[in-house]
């Protein structure tokens, strides 16, 4: 009796094994594969999180488009964009869908629909899909100017509807897409499944697969202490920065391997190779792309332990808030008197104290966000704050000139 109990016994936990593996493997509908839960298995438990997230940079950073996110506007006189004196390009609605159109002395030869948007805080760019293929749209919108404008790239006096768009953009504007299976390529533009896509930067392109630890924690909803998901903080310096490297450490590379499979505590050096002809001239900055080189050339990385999330939050919309990127500095730099510097005074010293990153992180022009076109040249009103920490003292000048109005 005793040998009959044991047996069934085992067979129990035989059974219990086989359905746990069973669990642990059923069909995934994320196109990345089964390791992998989708955000919506994150909302349930992370909801405060993600609604956070969703106003920040790498949300934005490719969304369908629409109304929401499609901010230049359509009003008549503001729709249009002069090429050269024989075409110009109107954006146009119909219905809820939007529209570039290319005039050929008035009379319309091309037109595409925005389908998906790239970008969000600088400026957006559009792309529209021609089957399976994606192409650029023409005209890009740029918040800092409130103005349409021909994207980022396209020569002068051209408004070129064919600029086609590859996997390696995805890479870093998205978080998922692979070619067509079995397509054959019948024009140069790479061929994707459209139902693979998966826009914005999503958790588990930062955090990894997370479908195991999805799966234990629902099951398990009293054990706080998270299972099967790779901490950032247990993450070793150099790992935390190649993780921000991945997007953030320019596109002059050569790519090794899609970065599509980087996941948390990987090398970025199997992925890319460093680009070594980029050297940091802190008189001649551009600051578009490679903010890891920028931010690892400056004494305070040098000096520190610090790293990309010392500053950033990547779940909180940050932009603008230069007082709270002031107490980050102030956190090793606390004892620091302007007093004594020769660009300020006791007066303007306790208004420098919010504003760190505007002396020592200057907001510059990018050479590579907008180039001139027939009709607009590149304009110097574009910014970006370069993230090689320093002292410039032409910049300082400035910022405490306004800063004192």
């Amino acid at each position: 009796m005793k040998k009959i109990n044991i047996v069934i016994a085992i067979c129990a936990v035989m059974l219990c094994v086989v359905y746990q593996q069973c669990k642990s493997t059923k069909p995934s509908n994320d196109p990345r594969g089964d390791e992998y839960a989708g955000s919506a298995t994150c909302i349930k438990c992370h909801s405060n999180i993600y609604k956070s997230y969703l106003h920040t940079a790498h949300y934005i950073a490719s969304v369908p488009a629409s109304e929401e996110y499609v901010h230049g506007s359509f009003a008549n006189g503001q729709n249009v964009v002069i090429i050269n004196p024989h075409q110009k390009v109107v954006m146009e609605k119909k219905g809820k869908d939007m529209f570039q159109t290319l005039y050929l002395d008035g009379k319309p030869v091309e037109r595409h629909r925005f389908d998906i948007v790239m970008g969000g805080v600088k400026g957006e760019s559009y792309l529209y899909w021609e089957g399976n293929a994606l192409y650029q749209l023409p005209i890009s919108y740029f918040k800092q100017l409130n103005e349409w404008l021909v994207s980022p790239g396209y020569p002068p006096g051209t408004a070129n509807f064919k600029r086609a768009i590859k996997s390696r953009c995805f890479e870093c504007h998205a978080s998922y897409i692979h070619d067509a299976p079995g397509e054959e390529q019948l024009t140069e533009a790479e061929q994707f499944d459209k139902s693979s896509a998966i826009l914005s930067i999503d958790c588990e392109r930062c955090h990894g697969p997370g479908a195991q630890h999805a799966e234990y924690q629902t099951e398990n909803p009293q054990l706080k202490i998270a299972k099967f998901m790779v901490s950032y903080r247990s993450l070793s310096r150099a790992q935390r920065m190649d993780m921000c490297g991945v997007c953030h450490s320019g596109n002059k590379s050569e790519m090794l391997l899609s970065t599509f499979a980087f996941k948390p505590g990987d090398t970025l050096a199997k992925f890319k190779l460093a680009d070594f002809t980029s050297k940091v001239d802190s008189a001649h900055l551009d600051v578009h792309g490679n903010q890891l080189q920028l931010l690892q050339s400056s004494k305070c990385f040098i000096n520190s332990n610090m790293d990309c999330a010392t500053c950033h939050d990547a779940h909180q919309n940050q932009r603008g808030q230069t007082a709270v990127f002031a107490q980050k500095c102030q956190t090793c730099h606390n004892e620091v008197k302007h007093t004594y510097c020769k660009l300020a005074n006791a007066s303007n010293t306790a208004i420098i104290k919010n504003n760190c990153i505007q002396c020592h992180m200057p907001a510059l022009a990018s050479k590579a966000i907008i180039a001139p076109t027939g009709v607009k040249v590149a304009s110097s009103e574009i910014l970006v704050h370069t993230h090689h920490i320093a002292i410039y003292p032409d910049q300082t000048q400035k910022i405490l000139g306004m800063l004192a109005k």
